[in-house]
C-alpha cells in the first residue's frame, strides 16, 4: 500500500498536469464554480459496459430489420468438407499457405492441389462476417457518431472557442466545468473504451492496428485533457473527428446494400468532409493553437509535450487514412462506383485468379485433355471446358 500511495503521489505531481505556477488546489470547487477532477472519469468504466449492451440491443432489434428493409442481403456460402489434418494447419500455422506447402498437404490429403486450394478458400470464407453483420456494426456507430457529432455542435455553437480555438486558453487553466460539456466527454470516452471491448466481435479490417493505435490514442486524449482541464481543446479535437465518421459509417452501410448511388454521393460527401477536417482543420487550427497559442501565456510543461505528441500520432493516422481514401477515389474515378472498402477482406470465388491461371498454362502446353475429358490435376474448370469445347474467343 505505501508503495502504491508513493506511485500515486509521483504520477499526480502538479509539474506533469499543470502549466508552471499551478496546483490542484486552484481547480478546487468553489464559490459555486466546479472544475474537473480526474476521479469524475471513473463513471465512464459502467457506461461503457452499458453502451455495449445498448450496441448488441441496438444491432438485434434495430440494425438487422433495418439492413433487411434496405436490402442487404448475404452471400450464400458453400459448405467446407471436414478435414482434420487441413483444418489443424488452418488454425494454427495460418489462413494461406504457399504453394509448396499447399502441395504438401494436397499429397498428404489425397487431393489435387486446386481442391487443396478451394478447401482453404471456402474456409477463410466460412470465417469471414456475413454483410448482414458489417451493416448492423456500421448501423450502430453512424447512430452514435451522428449523435455526438450533432449534439457536440449544439453545446459548442455558441462557444468563442469553436470559432476562435486561440480562446481555448483564455484564463487557463481556471476555466469552470458545464454539465452538458462533461456529459458529452464522458459520453465520448466511454464509447471508445467499448470499442476496445468488443474488439473480438468487431468485423477484423485490413487496418486493425491502425484502429487499435487510434483508440488508444483517443482514450489517454480525452484522459489526459480532461484531468489537466483542457476541454476547450478536447473538445473541438472531438467534433472535429466525429464531422467526417458519421459519414464514412453512412457510406459503409449503402455499401452493403443495392443502393449504389446513394453509397456513391455519400462516399464523395466524406472524402471532402475527411480532407478538409483532417488535413485541414486539424493542422492549421488544432495543431497550430496546441504548438503556438498554448504557450503565449506561461512556460511549456510536460503535459504540453504529451499532448502535442498524441496529437501528432493522430495526425499520422489521418494521413495514412487518406492514403486508402485516395486509393478509394482512384478505383471510383477508374470504374464510376464505388467497389468496395478497401479496408475490408472480401470473400473469394471458389475459381481464383491463380488457379485459372494454372490451368491456362497446362492449356498452353499441350496438356488439355480431348472434349469431354477432365484434367488430371482435378476437376475441370469453366475455362478448360470452354477451350476443350472450342467456344474461346481468338486472340
Amino acid at each position: 500500500m505505501e508503495m502504491w500511495s508513493s506511485l500515486s503521489e509521483w504520477f499526480w505531481q502538479d509539474r506533469f498536469w499543470l502549466p508552471p505556477n499551478n496546483t490542484w488546489a486552484v481547480l478546487e470547487d468553489r464559490d459555486g464554480l466546479v472544475f474537473a477532477h480526474p476521479r469524475d472519469l471513473l463513471a465512464a468504466l459502467p457506461l461503457a459496459l452499458a453502451l455495449v449492451v445498448m450496441r448488441f440491443t441496438f444491432e438485434r432489434f434495430v440494425g438487422l430489420p433495418l439492413s433487411r428493409l434496405l436490402g442487404v442481403r448475404d452471400q450464400a456460402r458453400k459448405p467446407v468438407k471436414p478435414n482434420a489434418t487441413l483444418e489443424k494447419y488452418f488454425l494454427t500455422k495460418g489462413w494461406k499457405p504457399k504453394e509448396p506447402q499447399m502441395a504438401l498437404l494436397a499429397a498428404q490429403c489425397g487431393l489435387t492441389l486446386q481442391q487443396t486450394q478451394r478447401w482453404f478458400r471456402r474456409r477463410r470464407n466460412q470465417d469471414r462476417p456475413c454483410l448482414t453483420k458489417k451493416f448492423c456494426e456500421a448501423s450502430w456507430r453512424f447512430s452514435f457518431y451522428a449523435c455526438t457529432f450533432f449534439g457536440g455542435l449544439s453545446i459548442l455553437y455558441h462557444e468563442s472557442w469553436l470559432w476562435m480555438p486561440e480562446m481555448c486558453w483564455d484564463n487557463y487553466p481556471l476555466q469552470p466545468l458545464k454539465p452538458a460539456l462533461y456529459y458529452w466527454y464522458l459520453l465520448e470516452l466511454s464509447f471508445y473504451i467499448s470499442l476496445l471491448m468488443t474488439l473480438p466481435f468487431d468485423v477484423r479490417r485490413k487496418d486493425f492496428k491502425e484502429q487499435v493505435a487510434h483508440h488508444f490514442v483517443t482514450i489517454i486524449l480525452i484522459s489526459f485533457s480532461y484531468s489537466s482541464n483542457l476541454l476547450r481543446i478536447g473538445s473541438l479535437v472531438l467534433l472535429l473527428h466525429d464531422a467526417s465518421d458519421y459519414l464514412l459509417e453512412a457510406g459503409k452501410m449503402f455499401n452493403y446494400t443495392p443502393w449504389r448511388k446513394v453509397c456513391d454521393t455519400l462516399f464523395i460527401v466524406f472524402s471532402l468532409v475527411f480532407f478538409y477536417t483532417r488535413l485541414v482543420l486539424f493542422p492549421t487550427r488544432i495543431l497550430y493553437t496546441t504548438y503556438y497559442d498554448s504557450i503565449a501565456q506561461w512556460d511549456t510543461f510536460f503535459g504540453y509535450y504529451f499532448c502535442n505528441t498524441l496529437l501528432m500520432a493522430l495526425q499520422l493516422l489521418h494521413v495514412f487514412w487518406s492514403c486508402l481514401i485516395l486509393r478509394m477515389i482512384y478505383s471510383f474515378v477508374k470504374k464510376g462506383r464505388m467497389e468496395k472498402d478497401v479496408r475490408s477482406d472480401v470473400e473469394e470465388s471458389d475459381s481464383s485468379d491463380g488457379e485459372v491461371a494454372q490451368e491456362h498454362l497446362l492449356l498452353k502446353n499441350g496438356a488439355a485433355h480431348r472434349p469431354g475429358a477432365a484434367p488430371a490435376d482435378g476437376p475441370r474448370s469453366r475455362l478448360v471446358g470452354r477451350v476443350a469445347n472450342g467456344h474461346t474467343a481468338t486472340t
